[in-house]
């Protein structure tokens, strides 16, 4: 039986991962983040020892010159493509000043939240089309998607991980022009082949496309702040428009022109340890009674816990073993019984899996 769209026009509150969503005390491993596992690059970790000193005295370049540069080399695409903000959070909020949004979004569920947290912020209505079986339909988007002011489709999505970039084509090639779309890429680098899932190479194809990226996410800049948005000229003036001065601080700027010169073997190196280590985790859960696995593309998955409350068992589980989950619940139809776990080193991955065996048919 098909789910009914959900409309939602109240605001709720956003949660996310990360040892600040509990008692920091208790972490001992945090899987609940979804970052790079292999850590920052060790060339960004010296251009900010090199640079604390200097740059800690001097306001930042307010239109990151330099990291515009970097990135363009990285993409292929010209600087004046890249809009970039302190992490994609912001840029998301950009996007929806940018798109006008006050009438109503169209937002696959479940996905990350902010989306709809920003839309709501706009005053805009929210349409929710629920995933089915956890796939994206084309078509229920599209058809909803008719006199939206902006659509938010994030490939591979959070929190299943899994790519949909045929459905997510054919929504960009059938929606409206006049509709915005926010398309969020933040894990498509540790994701199961990116260059064949990214819509970067097409983006001069489509006026109303925003890519989301990352640098948080990708080159494990967490703490520091760097994501941007891809878009043809005249949709990142308006994006840029709603910046604040010296939004992305001058350290975050340095570390991230250091972490893309090591973006190919990096990046490879990551992907090709997400996909062994996903594979390793996957299977040993697996074998667990309680708790089921769900398919992935990227650097974390979903687990359906077999009768669990996904809140209780979270604060059960960092209580008696120190390891912290996400914990579902707080996606937008996601239900009460999924957790998502980060793939980690393999030494990290082993606490992960004897963590959850110890709460094998345990309460």
């Amino acid at each position: 039986m098909r789910e009914k769209v959900i409309i939602s026009k109240g605001m709720r509150t956003c949660s996310h991962g990360g040892i600040y969503s509990v008692n920091p005390r208790l972490v001992r491993l945090d899987c609940s983040s979804s970052i790079n596992p292999l850590g920052t690059p060790r060339k960004a970790i010296s251009a900010i020892k090199m640079n604390a000193n200097s740059l800690a005295q001097k306001y930042p370049d307010p239109e990151c010159r330099e990291l515009k540069k970097s990135l363009s080399r990285y993409l292929g695409i010209d600087p004046e493509w890249i809009s970039v903000g302190n992490g994609a959070i912001e840029v998301i909020y950009w996007f929806v000043c940018a798109a006008f949004v006050k009438g109503r979004v169209v937002i696959p569920a479940p996905t990350f939240c902010e989306y709809e947290l920003a839309s709501q912020k706009a005053g805009a209505e929210v349409t929710f089309v629920p995933l089915h079986n956890l796939e994206l339909e084309a078509g229920q988007v599209i058809e909803k998607a008719r006199g939206a002011d902006a659509v938010f489709l994030c490939n591979p999505n959070n929190p299943t991980g899994i790519l949909a970039t045929k459905q997510i084509m054919k929504i960009i090639e059938n929606v409206d022009s006049s509709t915005r779309i926010l398309l969020d890429e933040c894990f498509i680098e540790l994701a199961d082949n990116p260059d064949a899932n990214t819509m970067i190479e097409q983006i001069s194809e489509f006026d109303n496309l925003v890519i989301l990226r990352s640098l948080t996410k990708s080159f494990g800049l967490a703490g520091l702040r760097v994501g941007y948005g891809v878009c043809n000229p005249t949709l990142a003036k308006k994006l840029s428009a709603n910046k604040i001065p010296w939004n992305v601080n001058g350290l975050a700027q340095v570390a991230g022109v250091a972490a893309l010169l090591e973006r190919r073997r990096y990046l490879s190196k990551a992907r090709a340890l997400v996909k062994k280590e996903r594979k390793f985790l996957h299977d040993s859960i697996g074998k667990l009674q309680s708790f089921r696995p769900l398919r992935s593309n990227s650097n974390y998955f979903l687990v359906h816990l077999q009768g669990r409350n996904s809140t209780q068992f979270r604060d059960k589980l960092l209580k008696k073993t120190g390891v912290l989950v996400r914990d579902c619940s707080t996606f937008t139809g996601m239900g009460t019984q999924y957790i998502r776990l980060a793939v980690k080193m393999h030494t990290e991955n082993i606490l992960l899996l004897k963590a959850l065996e110890a709460f094998d048919h345990n309460d």
